[in-house]
């Protein structure tokens, strides 16, 4: 997504040379021709990154408008230009919140090397102002990412629910960002910047699960050197959040109930119930419904979660979100790797857009992370995701993208390796059958690779145990590919294949 440029500048041949050397490096640029356009420019919105401010005009000054956008709360990083203008002016613009300056007439260099500096320091003035309201517990849903229909019934139906205590149940497949729709209800609601506590049910061992979760006296068992007391007591007056909770035991189900209900908890070996106020907020990849038929899951617990459901959307259902989700992730990795990527290329984001993203967004997530850290321009390419890139070659230039019957490519168009024909190699280079021991190794591989190393998924897909996977991964030595990837259960990876 190409960064947009404000150029504020009351002379229109000023302007058009610098759109012009903008142009050529790859960014958008918009004209004012004073600072109330500008201001209104920047009220109208648009996504603009970047503000090239003149600070001789008539009518409203550079500086007045300087001022005036801060006011505003208009947090866009300024470079201030001036032809005429002292050291005394440029000091005070840069005490006002400019960034940065030139003077008139400048290298085309020296103002791409200035606009691109004023983007790293937004990104990291953005990725400081995010981890603040993580560990803040302040995330609301003006920080979630994306403006499809579904994100936005998402966040509608999020911000409703967040006004009271309602217990919440989370559905959507793994990756898809449930546990960031939990902090967004916690930060909105009236226990924002209180505890929020975060459990993975199927991360925990069973014979620990109900010590983890509602804690234990010392001496309660073997092994009991210390009190611990939980994490109901930990999100006291905050918000515990149950992930996977269709993993939890029956046994433990029940105490659960009992917990949502009386709003007590009985620690293992405690001598009387422990009042705890804490608000549920429960996730699942599974359907829960089902579990009950079968037996799986309470279903009194089921209806005490499930008071008020969102389904969090695939991110193939929402693949407008897709440019917003890249531009978000380049940001936070240019700050985490030291990087200055401006962003990805019109040609890769239709790659990026088109795919269908079984993994959802912790796949795109990974992808553009590695692409991050490989890559060697000031815009990310199709071969920096080779496993896009690789299997849907672009155009050349100068000829339209190449064209799909039925709308946007599928998967298994874009990853014909990967589609249900020949989903790996079967015969060798002479035309004998391979082993089936050589070909199990290629599927399992594939398989992490398409489900960017969830184990769970790629367990059932295959069909298999997550245990047996884990003994299949480590006997065909596929350790590395594992660790490469982003498991619901990353913590364990290395014992799992240790």
């Amino acid at each position: 997504m190409a960064k947009t440029v404000l150029v504020v500048d009351d002379d229109p041949t000023q302007r058009r040379l610098i759109q012009a050397v903008l142009e050529r490096e790859g960014f958008a640029v918009l004209h004012a021709e004073n600072g109330d356009q500008a201001i209104e420019r920047l009220g109208a919105g648009g996504g603009i990154d970047v503000v090239l401010l003149d600070l001789v005009m008539p009518g409203m000054s550079g500086q007045d408008t300087l001022v005036e956008m801060r006011a505003r709360s208009f947090n866009q990083p300024v470079i201030v230009v001036t032809a005429t203008g002292g050291v005394d002016t440029i000091v005070s613009a840069m005490q006002a919140g400019a960034l940065d300056f030139f003077i008139k007439p400048a290298a085309p260099e020296r103002i791409i090397v200035s606009i691109r500096n004023a983007l790293s320091m937004g990104q990291l003035r953005g990725e400081v102002d995010r981890l603040k309201k993580h560990t803040a517990n302040r995330t609301s849903f003006d920080d979630l990412i994306g403006a499809s229909a579904a994100m936005t019934m998402v966040k509608r139906l999020g911000e409703r629910a967040a006004k009271s205590s309602i217990p919440i149940l989370i559905s959507g497949e793994s990756g898809v960002g449930k546990e960031v729709i939990a902090r967004a209800v916690h930060g909105s609601s009236e226990r924002a910047g209180k505890p929020f506590v975060a459990v993975n049910c199927g991360a925990i061992p069973e014979n620990l699960v109900e010590s983890i979760l509602f804690g234990h006296e010392k001496g309660s068992f073997t092994g009991a050197t210390d009190k611990h007391l939980g994490k109901f007591m930990e999100a006291n007056g905050g918000t515990l959040f149950l992930d996977e909770v269709g993993e939890l035991p029956l046994d433990i189900q029940v105490k659960l109930l009992r917990a949502l209900q009386e709003g007590e908890i009985d620690a293992v070996g405690g001598k009387r119930p422990i009042k705890v106020d804490v608000r549920i907020v429960s996730a699942t990849n599974r359907d829960l419904s089902n579990a009950v038929k079968e037996g799986r899951f309470r279903e009194d617990l089921f209806y005490r979660l499930n008071v008020f459901p969102i389904e969090a959307p695939a991110l193939r259902d929402r693949k407008e979100d897709v440019p917003a989700l890249v531009d978000c992730f380049v940001k936070r990795f240019n700050v985490e790797e030291n990087k200055s990527v401006v962003g990805a290329t019109p040609e890769t984001m239709a790659y990026l857009a088109a795919f269908d993203w079984p993994g959802n967004v912790r796949q795109l997530e990974n992808a553009v992370y590695r692409a991050i850290v490989l890559a060697d321009a000031p815009y990310l390419q199709p071969h920096d995701f080779p496993a896009i890139s690789g299997v849907a070659p672009p155009a050349p230039v100068g000829e339209p993208a190449p064209a799909y019957a039925a709308g946007p490519p599928t998967a298994a168009q874009l990853m014909p390796e990967a589609s249900l024909a020949v989903p790996v190699r079967i015969l060798d280079e002479r035309g004998h059958l391979r082993t089936l021991e050589e070909i199990e190794r290629d599927l399992i591989q594939l398989a992490i690779e398409i489900y960017a190393g969830h184990m769970s998924e790629v367990a059932r897909r295959l069909g298999i145990g997550r245990s047996t996977l884990y003994r299949k991964v480590r006997e065909q030595g596929l350790e590395d590919v594992i660790k490469g990837g982003s498991d619901d259960h990353a913590d364990d990876v290395d014992a799992q294949v240790a």
